[in-house]
């Protein structure tokens, strides 16, 4: 009996929950056929990334920070493809992410991408057993530094022939990550790099009357902003050279930030670059290091702001320059420096033709135009079939990236 009232009660459930799925499958299949456009939903355990029927026109291109997300360069870049969505690139098909699991294989990422400042200690073995131990033949390995190789230097031979792209600062990069662009009169950019055809300085028209003007109203000799008061390449040392021999002509260097007592918070720009252009002849673009092409935003405050550029790094620096439109202080040394910017002073219409340049270049930030922002260049190479499909390999890279004796 109980066995009868038992066969019964399965036998209706069973035929219930039959009849039940045939309905659900039903109604899914009725509402599917009604939806204009399908999602194509990617997720996991991190991430849940919606990628609909207009984006799947071009492949996603995935990228995996093998080194931590949250250091620089790779904090700017963002998470999935909303870093370059955010920058409006012509390309936002590239997708980001720190989870090696995400495609359930690292071999399947298109690039894998190591911060620089983190492979130098990946020489050492517990941090080398920690890199990739298999590769597919299609991906990137890409060596991406906004550091001065002087600073942080590779110093083992353990990553020659590892790399197949470079993204930093050095102007022979496959990817450039660096700070300026150089455009013409007619808006074309044509620098930096390694062979600049800049216009002769003889042959460059005067500058205007008005900026004339300008440049005769100022006051004060020079200024420097800093709040790193340390540095590799001992550019402290060299100002505090350079302040003895200007005093002799009564003339001094303002220093604003950490290091100095003067103040303008570099958060309030707009403020700090009215000071340069109104008050002072000349701005020590002081590198903290010395590395080949390592060239920073230092340069841009003088250019952008009617001073005249003091450089003092490891660059050729007439690969961002016409020569007659700076002072090198390496070159010169602190007397002859002193000597030079104390002439220019006393010779307005000499001082002036360090600015002819400005009737024929413009100067600008990387970032300031999707054109030369490095994040969308960085994601259109991706796209790119023939670049791609390059074999190239960096055999010799710690003879390409440490200056010579650093370690």
């Amino acid at each position: 009996m109980r066995n009868n009232i038992f066969t019964k009660v399965f036998t209706y459930c069973f035929v219930t929950a039959i009849i039940w799925f045939l309905y659900k499958l039903f109604i899914d299949l009725k509402y599917t056929n009604d939806i204009p456009r399908v999602e194509i939903v990617i997720e996991n355990r991190e991430n849940v990334e919606i990628v609909t029927e207009s984006d799947t026109k071009l492949e996603l291109k995935y990228i995996l920070q093998w080194t931590s997300p949250t250091n620089v360069p790779f904090v700017y870049l963002g998470k999935g493809r909303q870093g370059f969505i955010d920058r409006n690139c012509s390309f936002t098909n590239c997708f980001v992410t720190d989870n090696e699991s995400y495609l359930g294989d690292y071999t399947k990422f298109d690039v894998i991408a190591f911060a620089g400042p983190e492979v130098r200690f990946m020489t050492k073995q517990a941090f080398f057993d920690r890199l990739p131990k298999r590769r597919s033949p299609h991906q990137k390995y890409v060596f991406a530094s906004i550091e001065s190789a002087e600073n942080y230097p590779v110093c083992s031979d353990s990553f020659d022939g590892f790399f197949n792209w470079t993204w930093t600062y050095r102007l022979d990069s496959d990817a450039q990550w660096g700070y300026i662009v150089i455009r013409d009169s007619t808006n074309k950019i044509v620098g930096p790099k390694k062979n600049m055809h800049w216009m002769k300085l003889e042959d460059m028209d005067p500058v205007s009357e008005n900026l004339s003007i300008i440049l005769r109203n100022k006051t004060k000799a020079a200024a420097w902003f800093i709040s790193n008061c340390y540095s590799r390449s001992g550019r402290e040392i060299f100002v505090q050279r350079l302040q003895k021999r200007l005093a002799k002509y009564d003339l001094g260097i303002d220093i604003y930030g950490e290091c100095g007592s003067m103040k303008c918070p570099r958060d309030r720009n707009d403020e700090c670059n009215k000071l340069i252009e109104k008050d002072y002849y000349f701005y020590l673009s002081f590198e903290n290091s010395f590395a080949e092409d390592y060239v920073t935003e230092k340069l841009l405050h003088p250019l952008k702001n009617n001073a005249v550029p003091i450089v003092y790094g490891g660059a050729n620096y007439t690969r961002f320059m016409p020569n007659g439109i700076y002072l090198n202080a390496r070159e010169l040394g602190p007397e002859k420096l002193a000597l030079k910017m104390y002439e220019l002073i006393k010779d307005p219409e000499m001082y002036a033709g360090f600015f002819k340049w400005k009737n024929h270049y413009s100067y600008y930030g990387r970032h300031e135009s999707i054109e030369t922002n490095d994040y969308c260049r960085f994601c259109s190479m991706l796209n790119e079939e023939d670049l791609v499909n390059r074999t190239s390999v960096y055999e010799k890279f710690r003879s390409w990236w440490d200056p010579p004796s650093r370690c």
